[in-house]
């Protein structure tokens, strides 16, 4: 009811605890291979300070935050804030006694990406390589678990989208699709076979939040989608810098420290029109913006920072920290 009421505080926020990756994905550029864990007490601080922004749901992210050796602390911390808890992970790392630590934590959902059937140069993200993590999910897991499957951005076989669609779903797991966007978050156009399995997955999905995606018809047939993007308002990014973003692909504006971010810088957001939007394809930012599409116009219009950018403007605001 708050989120319906209020337009004050953040829905979601993505949050980062480490960038280093065990993968390398080629159309992936959110991780690296070598950075350092955030420190637990900085996590730990920067979920409170969400926390105080009444941020509803907070989900970790990366790179890979298996790989933070605090996870569960962390999850912990999001849990005693009174807000629900998500992973999106690789599924790489997970054993039995790892899910069940996950439980303990009081993990709410989890999301795994698979791209392909067959691990090839693209992608290692593969059924064949994660069939067995996803039984372990299906047999221990006490939290939602979705599988995402993707189309687009070099994914070789289209079909693969279905056979991975369908095991998730014999494994009792929930299954999305997703249109993979191009360095800028912005729309690869579909192949026609692409959007013949694109219609063909929206038969799989059912009425739950995730299932929020009507953008998504538009997109696939490569036309702009009509939207309020709600970004750096009711959705937030926030790098392992502690820097609020608009999204993964759009990291560099505002480019605030979460320290000094408040209800100010919430409304002047969600006024905000993003130049990006109309061919975005960051599905966790559409679904959120639709909370408030039938309100609040966009009267002020920004240009975002290029992704060449980034370092410069990471470097400038290193000293803060």
């Amino acid at each position: 009811m708050q989120g319906a009421l209020s337009i004050d505080h953040p829905i979601m926020a993505h949050i980062i605890p480490i960038r280093r990756c065990n993968l390398s994905c080629t159309y992936c550029n959110e991780y690296d291979d070598y950075s350092k864990p955030v420190p637990l007490d900085t996590m730990l601080h920067r979920i409170c300070l969400l926390g105080n922004l009444n941020t509803g749901v907070i989900t970790l992210s990366g790179g890979e935050p298996l790989l933070h050796p605090d996870l569960d602390e962390i999850i912990c911390g999001i849990r005693r804030h009174a807000t629900l808890s998500g992973l999106i992970t690789n599924g790489y790392l997970l054993t039995a006694d790892r899910v069940h630590r996950l439980n303990e934590a009081g993990l709410d959902y989890l999301q795994i990406s698979i791209d392909n059937v067959m691990p090839d140069d693209v992608s290692k993200k593969s059924l064949k390589v994660l069939d067995k993590k996803l039984q372990i999910l299906a047999e221990h897991a006490h939290f939602h678990v979705n599988i995402n499957s993707v189309l687009g951005g070099g994914i070789r076989n289209p079909e693969d989208a279905l056979t991975v669609g369908r095991r998730a779903m014999e494994l009792g797991f929930t299954s999305t699709v997703g249109i993979i966007h191009d360095g800028d978050g912005q729309l690869q156009p579909l192949a026609d076979r692409e959007r013949e399995v694109f219609l063909e997955m929206k038969k799989f999905e059912k009425r739950h939040f995730s299932r929020i995606n009507y953008f998504q018809e538009s997109i696939a047939n490569g036309q702009p989608s009509d939207w309020r993007c709600r970004a750096g308002s009711r959705y937030l990014y926030i790098c392992e810098d502690g820097l609020v973003h608009y999204c993964s692909q759009q990291r560099g504006f505002p480019a605030k420290p979460l320290e000094e971010y408040n209800v100010a810088d919430i409304r002047r957001e969600y006024i905000t029109q993003k130049s990006c939007a109309p061919f975005c394809t960051i599905s966790c930012v559409h679904q959120i913006s639709y909370f408030d599409f039938f309100r609040g116009k966009q009267t002020r219009v920004v240009e975002p920072v290029a992704q060449e950018q980034l370092v410069t403007i990471k470097a400038a605001k290193a000293g803060r920290f």
